[in-house]
């Protein structure tokens, strides 16, 4: 016997949703919503909801997947601390196919130490069984991992752990994306993971004047948050709703928020496909120096900006980085599904399984 659907699966009040939805007066044009988390991609292809709602409702995908906004130039310095500096990178199974110079899949082919991991967790039981060897956590993600990072940084790591900061802040993308007129976008979905973390007081700021709703995973939550996103618009009444009171409050997790800021500092960073955002990345404060491996390595990581310094260029034919930002629609690409697939992918949209294309060829909702 299966397991309950429970009530946020429930197809009585998905419909009652959706009805409501069609029943919303239609605009004069279309209204276009962004998301900029890659579970919320996985759960709307899974459930097939882009299907389900009014012509007149276009939901994009924006930067929301950790690996795909990862740059090229840190992949390159990860693979060069496995190949040149004797270390054993811990690293998420997503990264090991996108590139930079080379992937660290090939890395690992030409004998460098690559061990995948879930978490932070599994990277630290690793120095431990090998307190001979300098191990270092590949920490890329948004700030749902940056808090277990932060954790573990708090817990007397080993002497022989550092951690190789790719970590990133979503408001900054959001107030980037919102400075690209061309991507006319009407509101945004925000990730229920992220904000159960940070609260969402720094979205009000960056997203004033435009309509918010946070939203959990399952496909009653992603329906109330377009409902809400669109009668917001029509109404022209912008505001920020909290569709995900189970699990996120304004302030967020207190506890996680104190350990993000006793651990790291904003900084400058670049996102692929987006290019250089203002205080938009994580890196170790200077009480931490001893974990960061950008210190540890300095001597054979600090001359990789000037010998790559394209490394993000796509593939010919690509549109990856329109993709990552809402410019383009997976299936509009014109290698989507033929030369570019999960088995022989192109872009990092396609390589990560929380990529908008991998997403979408996954669940053929094209």
């Amino acid at each position: 016997m299966s397991a309950p659907a429970g009530p946020f699966r429930d197809p009585h009040a998905v419909q009652t949703v959706l009805r409501a939805l069609h029943a919303l007066p239609a605009p004069p044009r279309q209204l276009s919503f962004m998301h900029v988390c890659g579970t919320h991609e996985q759960a709307l292809g899974r459930w097939g909801l882009r299907r389900l709602l009014p012509d007149w409702l276009r939901l994009v995908a924006g930067p929301g997947c950790p690996v795909c906004v990862c740059p090229a130039l840190e992949i390159a310095a990860a693979a060069r601390l496995c190949l040149e500096g004797g270390a054993w990178l811990a690293s998420f199974g997503d990264m090991l196919r996108v590139p930079g110079a080379g992937t660290l899949e090939e890395a690992r082919a030409r004998g460098g130490r690559v061990q995948t991991v879930l978490g932070v967790s599994q990277a630290l039981e690793l120095a431990r069984r090998e307190p001979a060897t300098p191990v270092v956590f590949f920490a890329v993600g948004f700030e749902t991992t940056a808090c277990t990072t932060a954790a573990a940084l708090l817990d007397s790591p080993p002497d022989n752990f550092s951690v190789l900061c790719a970590q990133r802040l979503i408001p900054p993308a959001l107030g980037a994306l919102r400075a690209r007129p061309e991507l006319n976008v009407d509101g945004f979905l925000l990730p229920g993971h992220v904000l159960a973390v940070t609260g969402w007081e720094d979205y009000e700021t960056c997203l004033a004047g435009l309509p918010a709703a946070v939203a959990g995973f399952e496909p009653l939550d992603l329906l109330l948050g377009l409902h809400s996103l669109a009668l917001q618009a029509l109404e022209r009444a912008p505001r920020l709703d909290n569709l995900y009171p189970r699990a996120v409050r304004r302030v967020g997790n207190p506890r996680a928020r104190a350990a993000l800021t006793r651990v790291f500092q904003p900084v400058d960073a670049d996102w692929r496909g987006l290019g250089p955002i203002p205080v938009s990345g994580l890196e170790l404060r200077a009480e931490f120096a001893a974990w960061n491996a950008r210190e540890r390595f300095r001597p054979l990581l600090e001359n990789l900006a000037g010998r790559f310094p394209s490394l993000d260029a796509e593939l010919p034919g690509c549109r990856c980085a329109e993709v990552m930002v809402g410019a383009c629609d997976p299936p509009d690409c014109p290698l989507f599904g033929g030369a570019c697939t999960p088995d022989a992918p192109r872009g990092a949209c396609m390589m990560g399984s929380e990529g908008a294309c991998r997403v979408r060829h996954t669940w053929r909702e094209v």
